[in-house]
């Protein structure tokens, strides 16, 4: 715990709940459930713990995004964010350029969230419930963005997210299951001219961006780091 919590406690928490708010910080629960939302791209975020708190590294994803559907000239795109949880990306991108978005989740909970996100933020969004392995799409997209899980069972993570949905954070096949997943649906919902972006675990990107190639052998596909100079981005491009 840390007094900036604290103070986001006191500053959000009715008065009477202090005691209680303040006894889970200590015990280690997020302070963005006890508050109920955080701030991502500019918007506010509802959260509990049926979604992944969005991060700050997520954000570079939606900003880098959003420079190459301008540089491409991809206009009023047709986007399709595949593991929406609370529905931040896709938010996030509507309220930036004008487009079309449908939003996957696997979690009924979670796209409850993100409904009641996206209505809060006046954003105009179709979500999904579905397993996007086996989801039938009505629809091509010029867009595909995704933040998968893509944490390996094997190995550790902060005590912090054992609050958070954990389908959210872990994935087989060392966490590369569903980009593998993505990349094939891909085949099938992707336009022959289209940009798809993943969020990566930081060792991920070698892996991936040879898959990328297995799939688009003409595409230029770009590995970015975050701020922590860590591989987080991949970006395949079909132009």
């Amino acid at each position: 715990m840390n007094n900036f919590d604290e103070e986001l406690i006191k500053k959000y928490v009715a008065r009477d709940k202090w005691k209680t708010a303040i006894n889970k910080l200590q015990s280690g629960y997020p302070v963005q459930y006890i508050i109920g939302n955080v701030e991502f791209f500019g918007n506010i975020i509802e959260v509990n713990e049926s979604v992944l708190i969005p991060r700050f590294e997520t954000e570079y994803l939606v900003e880098d995004l959003l420079s190459l559907i301008k540089q491409y000239h991809f206009n009023e795109p047709e986007i399709i964010d595949i593991g929406t949880g609370s529905g931040c990306i896709a938010i996030s991108l509507k309220k930036n350029v004008k487009s079309t978005i449908d939003a996957v989740d696997i979690s009924e909970n979670a796209i409850r969230v993100a409904r009641k996100n996206a209505k809060n933020n006046n954003v105009n969004i179709n979500f999904i419930t579905g397993d996007i392995s086996n989801i039938i799409l009505n629809r091509k997209y010029d867009i595909i963005v995704s933040n998968p899980p893509y944490v390996s069972y094997e190995i550790p993570v902060d005590d912090k997210t054992k609050y958070e949905p954990q389908n959210a954070i872990f994935a087989p096949d060392s966490g590369l299951y569903f980009y593998k997943v993505i990349l094939e649906k891909s085949a099938s919902i992707a336009k022959k001219r289209s940009i798809i972006a993943f969020e990566i675990g930081h060792n991920q990107a070698s892996t991936i961006e040879q898959m990328a190639f297995n799939y688009y052998p003409n595409a230029k596909v770009i590995a970015k780091n975050d701020l922590n100079g860590f591989n987080r981005y991949i970006y395949i491009i079909n132009d």
